[in-house]
């Protein structure tokens, strides 16, 4: 049975993406902190974006700056932050600094269901309005691919690292 991306608007600032996904709470955390791994599924392939660069130094005060370009726009766009909280295989808490002062803060929870791991992305926004623009715009569209991505390329690491 495949997998479900579940996205719910929680309350006026919040957003909860949940999906479980196939292999143990450390490979699953691995695709999330290694940037390698991060660029294989981040960016949804139907956006038509590409990274041009990842970098992610994942740690407690650590930071992140991921580089997309796309055909549509002759700037690349540039999300980057700091890692507020990590904990390996458990629970990753950044901030999304882009737009200036008062960004979302992300927490990644990672459960380990047997041989699944129950994924929770909660996303607190500042306000209602930066929730909305953000669901307007469409950046908030594209989880299910991108994690779909993400299942497949678990199934790859999984396979290369001796599990089915």
């Amino acid at each position: 049975m495949k997998n479900r991306t579940t996205v719910e608007r929680k309350s006026e600032r919040e957003l909860i993406v949940t999906r479980t996904f196939k292999g143990p709470a450390r490979i699953v955390f691995e695709a999330w902190t290694k940037p390698e791994l991060l660029k294989r599924w981040w960016a949804p392939k139907s956006f038509g974006i590409t990274f041009i660069s990842c970098e992610a130094d994942v740690r407690t005060g650590g930071t992140y700056r991921f580089v997309f370009g796309h055909p549509a726009s002759e700037q690349p766009m540039e999300f980057f932050g700091k890692y507020v909280e990590v904990t390996p295989h458990s629970r990753l808490v950044w901030t999304n600094e882009e737009g200036g002062e008062g960004g979302a803060v992300t927490t990644v929870t990672f459960e380990e269901r047997g041989d699944d791991t129950l994924v929770v992305m909660h996303d607190l926004y500042p306000s209602k309005e930066a929730l909305d623009g953000a669901m307007a715009s469409g950046s908030t569209s594209g989880f299910g691919e991108a994690f779909e991505q993400l299942d497949e390329l678990l199934a790859t690491l999984g396979a290369s690292m001796g599990q089915s």
